[in-house]
């Protein structure tokens, strides 16, 4: 079999020239570039154990969620690989530059929701000010959203959305994905309990499809036999209800701090 990996050698192959550390972040995060394409490197050596994942795993966990995100046909996730760089084995991903004009996921004064958005929850800000947590109502932010849901992802912060000049949304830091237990945190739950469109129930089917043929062989490189059949349960309950999610159980269903 063909790992999948990306389409230029030269990715795989030719140096990553550092230029710097992303701060603050959870694991060691760097900014380079390998030739003339800007890159984010994540090795596994830097990478803060959890008590709840099995260390070493971060990075195949953020290669899975772009595997899926291609299975999907959604370009939620940028292009992703592992490879040798400076500190070793690790993730490597294609950098995107956000608009800094555009918001997906913002704080509002409290209640004061405009047009087009979505409202996720109330609470009080650093400076004891009532606030409202809202996200934008976007066909590429919903593809974001269902797409977690199929992942599991345990970490979808408002940081961790990328907005695209064209409008287009890209999702990254995926290590705490794939988890065998319900783990979906996000701030993308203004969609609760709607329909899924036919759109979505059919990239949901595609990636079940997917996973019992080249998806699921490459997945087992990266992720456990038993995340990927939770991944499988996933796909066909959200397709059996055919609507979004609502929080449950004792998991805090919104990540702090939100972005």
């Amino acid at each position: 079999m063909t790992r999948v990996g990306p389409p230029d050698s030269a990715l795989l192959e030719d140096e990553i020239v550092l230029h710097g550390r992303v701060l603050p972040a959870s694991n060691a995060t760097f900014v380079g570039e390998i030739g003339d394409v800007k890159v984010v490197y994540k090795p596994v050596a830097g990478e803060r154990p959890l008590w709840d994942f099995p260390d070493g795993t971060l990075a195949g966990r953020e290669l899975a969620a772009y595997l899926v995100s291609e299975a999907i046909g959604w370009d939620v996730v940028p292009q992703t690989w592992l490879r040798e760089g400076p500190h070793g084995l690790g993730m490597v991903q294609r950098w995107q530059e956000p608009d800094e004009e555009q918001v997906a996921v913002t704080l509002v004064a409290e209640g004061e929701v405009p047009d087009g958005w979505r409202h996720v929850f109330d609470g009080i800000d650093g400076h004891d000010r009532p606030v409202s947590l809202i996200h934008e109502d976007t066909t590429p932010l919903r593809r974001m959203a269902v797409f977690d849901i199929v992942v599991n992802n345990a970490d979808r912060k408002g940081g961790h959305v990328l907005e695209m000049s064209d409008g287009h949304r890209y999702g990254v830091d995926h290590g705490v994905t794939f988890h065998t237990d319900p783990k979906l945190r996000t701030v993308l739950w203004g969609w609760l309990d709607e329909p899924l469109t036919a759109e979505e129930l059919a990239g949901v089917r595609a990636v079940r499809e997917a996973l019992d043929g080249a998806l699921g062989d490459e997945l087992g490189f990266h992720i456990s036999p038993l995340e990927i059949e939770a991944t499988r349960r996933r796909c066909e309950r959200l397709v059996a209800r055919g609507r979004m999610p609502t929080p449950r159980g004792e998991w805090p269903a919104v990540p702090w701090p939100p972005f």
